[in-house]
């Protein structure tokens, strides 16, 4: 089974961010995962590809979660913050990812 073929310039955008916050640290060292910001239209085999291709590194899985945007007041006004797509990232074991950019 040959994996599908994505185009570069796609994945290039899939991953918006990194998440780092507490949660996103205890899941890294609790299950070695990596929190992504990533396009609410990504699919889990374009968030693969896009993790692989940047980070040079072999993923396991992915999953995803959609969190829905926060309705907020401004003044009388009545907004909404941006809905968001999480996607964590479980890489083989062996494999690790380093966002401080020191050598490992």
């Amino acid at each position: 089974m040959s994996a599908p073929k994505f185009d570069e310039g796609r994945l290039a955008q899939v991953l918006l961010a990194p998440i780092v916050s507490e949660k996103a640290t205890q899941v890294g060292e609790k299950h070695n995962q990596v929190l992504f910001k990533v396009m609410r239209d990504a699919t889990k085999p374009e968030i693969k590809a896009a993790v692989e291709l940047m980070f040079k590194v072999e993923v396991a899985s992915v999953s995803v979660v959609n969190v829905k945007g926060k309705t907020k007041r401004f003044g009388g006004r009545v907004g909404r913050r941006d809905h968001v797509k999480k996607a964590y990232v479980a890489l083989k074991p062996g494999q690790e990812l380093n966002f401080s950019g020191e050598a490992a």
